[in-house]
């Protein structure tokens, strides 16, 4: 049943073009703002997309892949350089959008370049037209949360996972947080390739690391913590059958900030990786820091780590989460999150189906969703615009 509450803005893509993405050559599809499904058999490019609009967040999209692997050109069997699939050779790819937001339309597009030096290229984002600054100014306009067949199995698999999964729902209401993440990574990395040079190493520039790395670890670990705390009560909601989840955040920084003063927790973070030095050298990598956080699930009902339950409840769990950070979103920022929910239906039944349906219809998400049977989203009706999807020919269903 969906839940009463005011509708936020809907943030929807009215129109998605492509240029040399995954399998398409060329693609313009043009929305009336609704929900969309995509139906069709495996290995259409019902997934990519998904995976297209994934890219209208920070980072590497939803399947992570290296950026010079999706341009079709670099697929086996095409012609042109890097045609062995190795992705050696940059290959440019497009995407690009017309977002409407309320009243407010804008022209976003994001994509690799060659630089023509060799290497694999970079990756630009223009806004109306204007180059932006970098891939995390993406985060100002919209958010996007995804689910895949993937992630059924979050909470059993290794915390990078997890952390990725965290940080990605915190883009939708914290738009500093990517580029944090990203100097955090930078810094890390440059800071054990000093450790692990030998000799003595420029102790000031080495210092200098330690200490961004302490000043931005203190903000990612506080951004974390603060989310999870707000994203707890919207999850004790819950949606109908799907599983109310609690979650819980293993931060030894964000530990630390429960009992002392964001500067004090700096001063000790400092102390701790300089006292690490020697360690990390060893080690090849940071042995402290805020890259070891873990989130843990429950099932608020049963008490049962997530980890424990069957795929099935795994995957309830995760719908429960996301839906929930959607509220949240809707609450805080106005504007829900676009969705990307790969073969989503697939093991859900009935209720859960349309308790899913009616939750969407009633936040005013636009959610992506994708399946090979029709019948699993009759229960959308009029509410959602359908695509049939084959060969890289997306046709609109009546």
């Amino acid at each position: 049943m969906a839940t009463s509450r005011a509708r936020a803005t809907t943030a929807a893509v009215r129109r998605l073009s492509l240029t040399e993405f995954r399998n398409y050559a060329a693609l313009r599809l043009d929305l009336d703002g609704r929900p969309v499904v995509l139906s069709g058999a495996n290995g259409a490019g019902k997934t990519n997309l998904l995976e297209a609009v994934s890219f209208l967040a920070p980072g590497r999209g939803l399947r992570r892949a290296r950026l010079a692997e999706i341009s079709r050109r670099a697929l086996p069997g095409n012609d042109g350089p890097g045609d062995d699939g190795s992705g050696v050779d940059a290959q440019p790819w497009a995407v690009a959008v017309i977002l409407e937001t309320g009243a407010v339309k804008m022209d976003i597009g994001t994509g690799l370049v060659a630089t023509g030096t060799g290497d694999v290229g970079r990756r630009i984002v223009r806004i109306d037209g204007a180059d932006a600054p970098s891939q995390s100014t993406l985060g100002e306009y919209l958010s996007v949360a995804w689910l895949t067949p993937e992630m059924d199995r979050l909470f059993s698999d290794a915390a990078a996972a997890r952390r990725r999964f965290l940080d990605r729902l915190i883009y939708g209401l914290d738009g500093g947080h990517a580029a944090r993440l990203s100097d955090f990574e930078r810094a890390m990395r440059e800071r054990s390739r000093l450790l692990r040079n030998g000799g003595a190493p420029d102790i000031a520039w080495l210092s200098a690391l330690e200490h961004n790395m302490a000043q931005l670890g203190v903000a990612i670990a506080a951004a974390r913590r603060g989310y999870v705390d707000r994203l707890n009560a919207a999850c004790a909601v819950g949606v109908g059958p799907f599983p109310a989840a609690g979650l819980t955040l293993h931060s030894d920084i964000g530990d630390r900030l429960e009992n002392a003063p964001a500067l004090d927790v700096e001063e000790q973070c400092r102390v701790r990786l300089a006292e690490c030095r020697r360690i990390d050298a060893e080690a090849g990598r940071a042995t402290f820091g805020i890259h070891r956080d873990d989130l843990a699930c429950h099932h608020l009902a049963t008490g049962s780590p997530a980890g424990r339950c069957s795929t099935g409840e795994q995957k309830a769990l995760l719908i429960s989460i996301v839906l929930a950070n959607a509220r949240l979103q809707a609450l805080e920022r106005g504007a829900a999150p676009l969705l990307l929910l790969d073969e989503v239906t697939a093991h859900l039944d009935g209720q859960r189906r349309e308790a899913l349906f009616d939750e969407i219809s009633a936040l005013g998400s636009q959610a992506w969703m994708t399946g090979t049977e029709d019948e699993l989203f009759e229960p959308l009706g009029t509410r959602a615009q359908r695509f049939r999807v084959a060969d890289a020919t997306v046709t609109p269903v009546p």
